[in-house]
């Protein structure tokens, strides 16, 4: 039988604008391959099952959230750790959710992403997060993934199941740009060696001039 992985949830909420009013969702599950992943994001859910390759267990999970989300600007990313959802909201509301479920139940699986969460009056002065903001890259194969949109292919909203065996394993946008900089920044240093060299082998000359 699946066991429920933990998940954490935060959340931001603009009035007026759609990219501030979204929610944090982390499914905690390590060494998911893709090839054993599927996530079914729908306005009112979402589903998740995967097999954990260094617990070797199965997980499978199901959120029937508190309202509507706008599925087709669903952010991924998937890593070695979890795999982390930002969800949009569909009402735009300076409100907060009262909370993610549709429920008014504790579950002992879902608990608060402190690291993410912030008060409703202090959201302007919140730093935004790297995958909220789409700076992070989605799965590997698809530089640049910035909203489940264009893993969607104009299928009008409705992707159903996410086979993730199709999408190739997590990758982070950003890492070959900063790979090459590394790369520039050692091509650069036998210059430097050079004028050390240069300035070490004038010293002597000096010295001997002085002692003239």
């Amino acid at each position: 039988m699946a066991l429920v992985p933990e998940v954490l949830w935060a959340q931001r909420s603009s009035a007026t604008d759609p990219e501030k009013n979204y929610l944090y969702v982390t499914i905690t599950v390590p060494d998911v391959q893709a090839a054993n992943l599927k996530l079914d994001v729908k306005p009112t859910s979402v589903k998740f099952a995967g097999h954990s390759d260094s617990l070797k267990k199965d997980y499978a999970l199901e959120l029937e959230l508190y309202s509507e989300i706008d599925e087709g600007h669903t952010k991924v990313n998937h890593t070695a750790k979890n795999v982390q959802l930002v969800l949009r909201k569909k009402e735009l509301k300076e409100e907060f959710w009262p909370r993610l479920l549709k429920e008014a139940k504790k579950v002992h699986f879902l608990k608060t992403d402190f690291d993410k969460w912030v008060d409703e009056d202090e959201q302007e002065d919140a730093p935004e997060d790297d995958l909220a903001a789409g700076g992070m890259g989605g799965m590997g194969g698809m530089p640049g993934m910035g909203d489940m949109s264009s893993m969607m292919g104009g299928a009008g909203g409705d992707f159903g199941g996410i086979d993730f065996s199709k999408l190739g394993g997590a990758g982070m946008g950003g890492e070959e740009g900063e790979e090459e900089g590394e790369d520039e920044d050692d091509e650069d240093m036998p210059e430097l060696e050079e004028d050390d060299e240069a300035a070490s082998s004038s010293k002597p000359t000096s010295k001997i001039e002085e002692v003239n």
